[in-house]
């Protein structure tokens, strides 16, 4: 399959310098893309402010001329959230950015997954609940995965619970028509797809970020446990070493840093407390912890101001959203009153 000159060069350079866990992100489509000769960094500009995914993907020796030469083309300031430890010390004694954490994300290697999955009686009792209700677990190609009408269908039923409008950056859905370089998992139940997980790599950390989990309507419980379990491993039996689920928004696994606003922390402690009809943090939270990680990393918004401002916060949400948060809020508790309205009606029948 042909792809666009700028995707593939940009998809070049992660598979030679990825480190960030959303390091595979940027080959996705709605993300633009600045490159120097050896380093690209992927970006959306949302209110003045440039969001870039992660961190710059370069050598590690070029990564402080990455940022002086990438920022000095933006007019407003930037703000690279999903950055994780490595961006953090490269910035931290500079005195122009603010660090803030915004969310943690579980880290395993395969051999600790394995041990804390068999050694739990609930996940096993989940697994084995999948295989009694007859699902199995296998690898499609990527030729077999792409665009596969089965795939495509279990995607859009899953798309259809989620609370909020689908959502593209850094959480890019629409993956079926670019599986190169990912691992596809499928569940079937006697022949009948009900699930699959796809998996992206992180090559300089010879490890992989579980990208999603989707669950179709017909999927049996135990499903997502059976096929997770199934990914990692097979990755772990060909010499991988680090697993993440990736980031959980807001997760209180990780302490705050010290030049976090006030008017933040009241903010996420708020989300935390009041959003779950758009976005259950906790119950995220929860479904990553009960994995038994061996331990959770900070996901940091690393901007390029004294202290984090609302337009940054705003420019970061409405890069996820697509549209003025406020107008993913009213759309997601439209959504969210229709599919109880869904419920309501078949339990009545």
């Amino acid at each position: 399959m042909q792809i666009d000159p700028d995707r593939q060069r940009t998809r070049d350079l992660v598979l030679k310098y990825g480190w960030n866990t959303t390091c595979y992100q940027i080959v996705n489509p709605c993300i633009d893309r600045w490159f120097s000769d050896d380093s690209v960094v992927g970006y959306v500009e949302r209110q003045g402010v440039r969001v870039v995914a992660g961190a710059p993907v370069c050598p590690m020796d070029s990564l402080e001329a990455t940022l002086q030469a990438f920022e000095a083309t933006a007019e407003g300031h930037v703000c690279y959230f999903g950055a994780e430890e490595r961006l953090r010390q490269a910035t931290r004694t500079k005195g122009k950015y603010s660090c803030t954490v915004l969310g943690a994300q579980p880290v395993w290697s395969p051999e600790s997954w394995q041990a804390a999955f068999d050694g739990d009686a609930s996940l096993r009792f989940q697994r084995n609940r999948a295989r009694n209700k007859h699902v199995a677990v296998r690898e499609w190609t990527t030729e077999q995965a792409t665009n596969h009408p089965e795939l495509r269908r279990v995607l859009e039923e899953w798309l259809a619970t989620r609370g909020l409008p689908t959502m593209h950056f850094l959480v890019e859905p629409e993956t079926l028509d670019f599986l190169e370089d990912r691992r596809v998992f499928v569940a079937e139940q006697e022949g009948e797809v009900v699930g699959f997980t796809t998996l992206c790599p992180i090559p300089l950390r010879k490890g992989w970020l579980t990208e999603q989990f989707v669950r179709g309507a017909k999927a049996p419980n135990g499903t997502v446990e059976l096929m997770v379990d199934y990914a990692v491993g097979a990755v772990g039996s060909e010499g991988s070493e680090f697993v993440t689920m990736g980031m959980v928004p807001l997760s209180t696994n990780v302490r705050a840093t010290r030049d976090t606003p006030g008017w933040l922390k009241f903010m996420m402690g708020w989300m935390r407390a009041h959003g779950r009809r758009f976005y259950n943090f906790d119950g995220l939270n929860w479904f990553k912890q009960k994995f038994h990680p061996d331990r959770w990393d900070p996901i940091y918004a690393i901007s390029s101001e004294p202290h984090i401002s609302f337009r940054t916060i705003n420019a970061i949400a409405t890069a996820f959203t697509g549209m003025p948060p406020w107008l993913a809020v009213l759309r997601g508790g439209v959504r969210g009153l229709k599919q109880e309205a869904r419920w309501l009606l078949k339990r009545k029948r």
